[in-house]
């Protein structure tokens, strides 16, 4: 029996493997940080064989909530992600499988690799209204790139979307590809009428290094990416620093910044209302976009989410707050769950990747709800 994770995404530390009923691992911390909660490994064994998998220390994981009614993903093939018999006690996440196959991953969320990562982008480009773009290096010298989408011309509007600040949150990537797969499809009218009124600007992982490294959250050097857009560096967050950039070149007349949500079990919004510059007009733009994105899907909700910032409270360091500011413009952070959406429940996948791609062409919807009144 063996355990490893010296793979992209990878994270686990073993502790003991006395027998297949007595596994003991713990996650590894964030680079320079404190943050833990993402897991990633492969485990070589004899199937057939009950399995009992320990994962030690999670009351000081960064969002001891988010154990709570979760369960595990794992994959015999790394395409299909399943979910696992899962329980947790309080500081113990205890995973009990038995494996039909010698090999099987295990993982937080399904991961998003950063193979999977370059083959969108150059599948991206491959299209003609698509252009990859190189804006600098991450601290380990990663590419930091954006798709431009749609050709730029008098009155366009201005679409900026992000995803995965915090490299753990993979259904990020996930959403921004099933987004990606509509926006660039010819055959499909709401593409091609949104392509007529605006660009779009896409940076599918914003955190290219906290991703191969298997972080939860922060960046190379254990920064939080979602805390630096007041004023953000290329000592500490050039990933930051290099959107921010080209943003003040292209303009920016929407903005969302994807993400997942360890504890709650919903997709929803969080928008800038504890901005100084926060007014109806911003507001209304909110509540459109909101409603649009509830008649699309079921799987969007509006009941469950944050607490809304008290006006002139809000945190000028996030992103969503930082951009809404600096345009006058709709910002949105959309959460989705590591979990499962609990209203609509799949217990065989949870909330999954192919959810999260049909979410990402469902905001295409409301994007074209507010498009013509964004500017």
């Amino acid at each position: 029996m063996r355990i490893s994770s010296n793979f992209d995404s990878g994270n686990i530390r073993v502790i003991s493997t006395h027998s297949e009923s007595d596994i003991q691992l713990a996650i590894n911390k964030d680079n320079q940080s404190d943050f833990y909660q993402w897991f990633h490994f492969k485990l070589d064994t004899r199937p057939w064989i009950s399995h009992r998998l320990t994962i030690t220390d999670l009351e000081k994981s960064a969002y001891p909530e988010g154990w709570k009614n979760y369960q595990a993903v794992a994959s015999y093939d790394r395409q299909e992600w399943f979910r696992v018999e899962t329980e947790f006690d309080g500081n113990n996440l205890i995973i009990e499988h038995t494996p039909e196959q010698g090999q099987i991953y295990f993982a937080y969320f399904a991961p998003y690799g950063y193979e999977r990562h370059l083959d969108l982008l150059a599948w991206a480009q491959t299209n003609d209204l698509c252009e990859e773009t190189f804006l600098g290096n991450t601290l380990d010298g990663r590419d930091m790139s954006m798709l431009t989408i749609g050709e730029p011309g008098e009155g366009k509007k201005a679409i900026w979307i992000t995803a995965r600040q915090h490299p753990g949150e993979t259904m990020a990537e996930w959403l921004v590809e099933g987004l990606l797969e509509r926006l660039l499809d010819e055959d499909d009218g709401l593409a091609r009428l949104l392509l007529d009124k605006a660009v779009f600007y896409v940076v599918p992982n914003m955190n290219p290094d906290g991703s191969v490294r298997g972080h939860l959250r922060t960046n190379a050097k254990g920064v939080n990416l979602n805390r630096e857009w007041a004023t953000p560096s290329m000592d500490n967050s050039p990933e930051v620093f290099l959107v921010t950039e080209k943003m003040q070149q292209t303009g920016v007349d929407l903005f969302l910044d994807m993400h997942g949500d360890e504890a709650l079990p919903y997709n929803f919004v969080a928008g800038s209302e504890g901005n100084p510059n926060y007014d109806r007009r911003i507001a209304q733009l909110e509540s459109t976009f909101k409603n649009a994105l509830l008649t699309a899907t079921p799987e969007f909700q509006d009941v469950f989410g944050y607490d809304k910032d008290e006006p002139g409270k809000a945190n000028m360091t996030v992103a969503t707050n930082a951009i809404a500011h600096a345009f006058s413009c709709l910002a949105y952070t959309l959460e989705m769950p590591f979990k499962d959406n609990i209203e609509i429940p799949d217990t065989a996948y949870g909330w999954s990747p192919i959810r999260c791609k049909q979410l990402g062409q469902d905001v295409l919807v409301a994007i074209r709800a507010v498009v013509d009144e964004l500017r």
